[in-house]
């Protein structure tokens, strides 16, 4: 590897490992919202996922697959119960329900002295290294698109479109709001272990409620008509914060007033370009 390259991955590593993280939750946040969903959950099961990796790797000798099993496992599950009694309803429960069950994660792990309390746990084995990040992450958009295109997609654009026209067309709509919600879940807990064993330390204030509206804003800036418009949010407002450096103390305001902008003269996003269906006509 040339010297050059080794100093740029070297000075960026964390930027580069970020990138791919958050390419991960901005999948995450799109599956829900191609069903129609309003989830502010993803912080939440993002920190399931890292602090579930992070004990066992710590405290358990297992293969670090079966550990990302585990972090995938474990907020599929939290998303089963809270998605069973929510799921039902209309309106924005669902957010409701991910919002107190992000808050009271939270709470719980700064009480938990097994989880660090509110100094989080560090001296995390770094094992996730580029190629497994951007691999976990290609993988992911393969199946999305796969399934974008697929009749599965079909029924989900049906359900985000009109959820009582597909209702009637037959689409089972309990079943693919569940599947969705934790298929999200799945993807931000691996997201989450991918980091924490990227960066070797977590906090509980990591996964708080300020988290997950930037995850949501990934898909707000980018746009939901494909899994690539939410990655190009993700991408962007990754990249803003470390682009406008130079301007010190005032790049905040500055990021902050360029998503205001592109939300305002680009209502549906920054790429609005919508994936084709299966058997869809031209």
């Amino acid at each position: 590897m040339p010297v050059w390259l080794d100093d740029f991955l070297w000075t960026y590593q964390s930027l580069i490992a970020a990138l791919g993280v958050n390419g991960l939750l901005a999948l995450s946040v799109y599956v829900v919202l191609a069903v129609g969903q309003l989830s502010l959950g993803q912080a939440a099961f993002m920190g399931l996922g890292a602090y579930a990796s992070a004990l066992l790797s710590l405290h358990a000798s297992l293969p670090f697959p079966l550990v990302l099993l585990a972090a995938m496992g474990i907020p599929a599950l939290a998303a089963i119960v809270v998605g069973l009694p929510t799921l039902r309803l209309s309106g924005v429960y669902l957010a409701l329900a991910t919002i107190g069950l992000g808050e009271i994660f939270r709470i719980f792990l700064i009480q938990s002295d097994f989880a660090g309390g509110a100094l989080g746990l560090s001296g995390i084995p770094e094992r996730a290294g580029f190629a497994l990040i951007y691999g976990c992450l290609a993988a992911a958009l393969t199946a999305i698109v796969l399934l974008s295109r697929s009749r599965v997609g079909r029924a989900m654009d049906a359900i985000r479109q009109d959820e009582a026209a597909a209702a009637a067309s037959g689409v089972d709509l309990a079943r693919y709001k569940l599947g969705a919600l934790v298929a999200s879940a799945m993807l931000a807990g691996l997201a989450g272990a991918l980091n924490a064993h990227a960066t070797a330390f977590i906090g509980p204030n990591d996964y708080g409620f300020d988290a997950a509206v930037a995850i949501l804003s990934y898909a707000l800036l980018g746009g939901i008509g494909s899994p690539f418009a939410p990655l190009l949010g993700a991408l962007i407002l990754t990249l803003l914060p470390e682009i406008l450096r130079p301007l010190a103390e005032a790049r905040m305001a500055v990021n902050g007033l360029i998503i205001v902008i592109a939300v305002l003269f680009m209502p549906h996003g920054l790429l609005a370009w919508r994936m084709p269906r299966l058997g869809a006509r031209p």
